[in-house]
């Protein structure tokens, strides 16, 4: 069984919340590279799921490249467009099996009660009206991000993610996700798994 505190009330908090993408309940986990969102949006999936949900879950390293970190979003603002409308969607996610992308394979996104969206960018401006709740994740020193971020996608990757922390630190700043999101929550780290909430408010309405 889950036993995560800080995901449990997350997942309490979308459910009490209304949907806004049509009849669908859409989550963004954000942050910098390197934070754990991928890990955090996969154990909040887990966790509504055993709350007897229908979850999707969509992570923007399908439509992201190192040279296009967040223009792509027209492509998967078809998708929740569908989903609004009550249409199930579909993409075609890039593959990087061999270090660069190339068309990969068709995903098909049925309906479902819970949409989460993870990946940096996920929580943008654009997308924030009709967001249910919005989830921030952070490491806060940049080096240790940087290192989390190459022991997972190797060191040939650490000029390119250094890069890609530059970047992000400029979309950040401008488009100032973290003041928005709902929840603000950190890994405990490798010896600790585990999540703590930095910041979080119970359901609330956005504009």
């Amino acid at each position: 069984m889950h036993s995560e505190p800080v995901v449990d009330r997350v997942a309490d908090a979308v459910l009490a919340s209304p949907a806004r993408l049509g009849a669908v309940r859409l989550v963004s986990v954000d942050g910098p590279s390197g934070s754990g969102k991928s890990t955090f949006a996969r154990t909040l999936v887990a966790c509504l799921r055993e709350r007897g949900c229908h979850v999707g879950l969509v992570s923007t390293d399908d439509f992201a490249t190192w040279d296009d970190p967040v223009s792509w979003w027209p492509r998967l603002a078809e998708v929740l467009d569908r989903l609004a409308e009550g249409r199930p969607g579909g993409y075609r996610a890039w593959d990087w099996t061999t270090g660069e992308p190339r068309p990969g394979a068709e995903v098909r996104v049925p309906v479902p009660d819970v949409l989460v969206l993870e990946g940096v960018s996920a929580g943008r401006t654009s997308v924030r009206p009709v967001l249910t709740r919005l989830c921030w994740v952070e490491v806060p020193g940049r080096v240790d991000r940087l290192e989390r971020a190459v022991a997972r996608d190797g060191e040939a990757c650490r000029p390119l993610l250094s890069a890609w922390q530059r970047f992000e630190d400029g979309w950040f700043a401008v488009d100032d996700t973290r003041a928005h999101a709902d929840d603000v929550v950190r890994p405990h780290g490798h010896r600790s798994p585990g999540w703590t909430a930095v910041a979080a408010s119970g359901p609330r309405g956005r504009s």
